[in-house]
């Protein structure tokens, strides 16, 4: 563990250098590089460095106690050494946790894809309060939420929705939410009181930048198309929608389409961060196929096919089936209040990486 830290001590200590070097600035691609690496060690950096001072604190203390005989002078010693051992030790847990975080897990942005799954109308609805649930906790987070695309149901709720969540901690938030999630409840418009099972799939992927994702222009195809849908004369007249093709290979073809702006750049952008997400979740899932024997986790693979969780309405019920947690107060979750489920799988996924689960 402390050979991990030195080592980013020591590549953090680097980049300070190149970013104080005349060359480096000179260069924008490669400054812009280093500007981001180093953002992103000074995460664990930082704290690493307190958690040194804390312990040349420590070795003061204990050395002072050691030679002092005034009886009052000791206790303050004591008292002020306990309080320093106590923030070392919570420091200590922290710094562990940051680094079973591996380093393919350390974003800053993610998109959320929900598609309303088997039950029509109800499914729809159903991918609506998937999305209010998981903008209310982003916002409640101070996360900035952004909408990207969304194809609404015809009675409410979304057909398909796709957002993006940005901040400190939200991939590791929400992570394990992609796979597929089950609602049970009396639809509004079942009149003999007969409960119904929905479905959703959930789909959460890195949102990469464009150095971690090159796409080339001859892999693509454009479509310039009029928006279909609610909105008016606008909508009817203007050609702002886009469909992009990516075709590089028979297996590696996808189709990305995108109609919420009346700027067509804007939906041409939105799409191509789709897109980018999208071939990234491929490389990332052939990486995990890979590791497959040696990873230690239980609830990472995120396959949208995979039921995770079930929402049981008339019980007040929500069940996530990896970690076989089960939560009376699904009122409160999708009203957006996530905490307890997210820490509940956190802590097991620490467990399951430590060994001890």
């Amino acid at each position: 563990m402390w050979a991990s830290l030195d080592q980013n001590l020591e590549r953090y200590n680097e980049l300070e250098q190149q970013m104080a070097d005349p060359t480096v600035i000179a260069e924008p691609p490669r400054f812009t590089r280093a500007v981001k690496e180093h953002g992103r060690l000074a995460k664990i950096v930082k704290p690493y460095q307190t958690f040194q001072k804390l312990e040349q604190e420590i070795a003061q203390a204990e050395s002072m106690l050691a030679t002092e005989s005034d009886g009052e002078l000791r206790h303050m010693a004591e008292e002020e050494l306990a309080g320093l051992k106590q923030k070392r030790d919570s420091l200590k847990q922290q710094l562990e946790d940051m680094l079973l975080e591996s380093s393919d897990e350390n974003y800053d942005s993610v998109i959320v894809e929900i598609r309303a799954g088997t039950g029509g109308d109800e499914a729809a609805l159903f991918a609506g309060d998937l999305y209010n649930m998981y903008t209310r906790y982003a916002r409640d987070q101070g996360w900035q939420v952004e909408d990207i695309a969304a194809s609404p149901g015809e009675q409410g709720g979304f057909k398909e929705v796709v957002f993006s969540i940005t901040g400190d901690g939200a991939f590791q938030a929400m992570r394990f939410e992609s796979g597929g999630h089950r609602v049970q409840r009396v639809p509004k418009t079942e009149t003999q009181g007969r409960i119904h099972t929905s479905a959703a799939t959930v789909a959460v992927m890195p949102e990469p930048d464009e150095a971690q994702v090159a796409i080339r222009a001859e892999d693509l195809e454009w479509e310039r198309m009029r928006a279909g849908g609610a909105g008016g004369q606008h909508v009817n007249k203007t050609e702002s929608a886009v469909r992009i093709w990516y075709k590089r290979g028979t297996s590696e073809e996808l189709e990305v389409k995108c109609q919420d702006e009346r700027s067509q750049h804007k939906n041409r952008e939105r799409a191509m961060r789709i897109l980018r997400s999208r071939l990234y979740e491929r490389t990332l899932e052939k990486l995990h196929q890979e590791r497959s024997e040696q990873r230690r986790t239980l609830i990472g693979s995120g396959g949208r096919n995979d039921r995770i969780r079930t929402y049981n309405f008339p019980q007040n019920r929500v069940t996530d089936h990896r970690i076989g947690l089960t939560l009376h107060k699904l009122d409160a979750i999708v009203a957006g209040n996530m905490g307890e489920v997210v820490a509940a799988l956190k802590d097991f996924d620490k467990k399951q990486r430590l060994g001890q689960g």
